[in-house]
């Protein structure tokens, strides 16, 4: 059980130092504090590798074929870079939904491999997207590394071990599957991570699948079969998600037209991006543009 006290303490944090939607970074590096008082609508976004111990109130992610929901008590782990749709289902400004989330570190992670070695792993492949039911130890850790956020002092002295202990008990849990699965380097999980950092890095580009799974060093069809496990989605369509979610931020941050923000992430046809964008958003570029300056939760 979260315990109240933690839940106070986060909210007021956010409160004093943030905005209310808006991750709210808490000085120790990739940990931050989330709070909204109210609920949200389901919006695409993207979600790098990442924890999340919700403190109050509840969220779900969509992963096109699947629906997750975590809420107070429970972990989220995402173990890839996915594109997502999200929204906060539990709210109010009695009881806001409350979280700490934590980017995960693949090298903190591959550093124990030695001490997760001995947990067996079953024929179950694991998901991407996962949530459970935090246990105790857990939402100590993450407790305490708040507490150490408070004290730059004790923090940098002390963060780093809190860190590692996060990292391997996120490894432990039943639904930290996948993230064991990375610590091996010759793993389906791991082949596709590195093929996820390809699209992320050249998504302005055509890529052909065939060279994605040769860098992988998969064949075109497991390559496939495995890319759509991890991400829920295909190699083509995980690269236009990461065009349209790029185009929406150009959008709303401003100084760009539509045909601007098409062309500067790989689209060639202003009227194919305008088209697949009002798909994916249920909104036409030009309405998404006519918000710049307004504040997203």
């Amino acid at each position: 059980m979260v315990p109240d006290d933690l839940v106070r303490d986060v909210f007021e944090f956010v409160q004093t130092n943030g905005e209310m939607g808006e991750a709210c970074p808490t000085g120790i590096d990739g940990f931050i504090a989330i709070s909204n008082t109210q609920t949200t609508e389901c919006s695409a976004t993207f979600y790098e590798p990442i924890m999340c111990l919700v403190l109050q109130g509840a969220k779900e992610a969509h992963a096109r074929n699947r629906v997750v929901r975590y809420s107070a008590g429970d972990t989220l782990i995402v173990s890839h870079a996915v594109a997502l749709e999200a929204a906060v289902i539990q709210a109010s400004p009695q009881h806001p939904y409350t979280a700490l989330a934590l980017h995960l570190d693949m090298s903190i992670l591959r550093s124990m491999a030695d001490e997760i070695g001995g947990l067996e792993e079953n024929s179950v492949a694991g998901h991407s997207v996962d949530a459970d039911v935090s246990d105790r130890a857990l939402i100590d850790a993450v407790s305490r590394l708040f507490r150490l956020s408070r004290d730059p002092v004790e923090a940098k002295a002390l963060a780093p071990l809190v860190l590692r202990e996060i990292h391997f008990r996120l490894l432990r849990a039943g639904h930290g599957r996948m993230l064991r699965q990375l610590l091996r380097q010759d793993s389906p999980a791991s082949r596709i991570s590195k093929a996820i950092a390809v699209l992320r890095s050249d998504f302005r580009e055509s890529i052909a699948v065939a060279d994605l799974a040769a860098f992988a060093g998969m064949s075109p069809s497991a390559f496939h079969e495995h890319f759509k496990a991890v991400t829920a989605t295909t190699p083509l369509q995980y690269q236009k998600d990461l065009r349209l979610l790029e185009a929406r931020q150009l959008l709303l941050s401003g100084g760009v037209s539509v045909a601007g923000a098409a062309y500067d992430v790989g689209y060639e046809s202003p009227t194919q991006f305008s088209r697949e964008f009002s798909r994916k958003f249920g909104a036409s570029p030009s309405d998404i543009k006519s918000r710049a300056g307004a504040v997203v939760v």
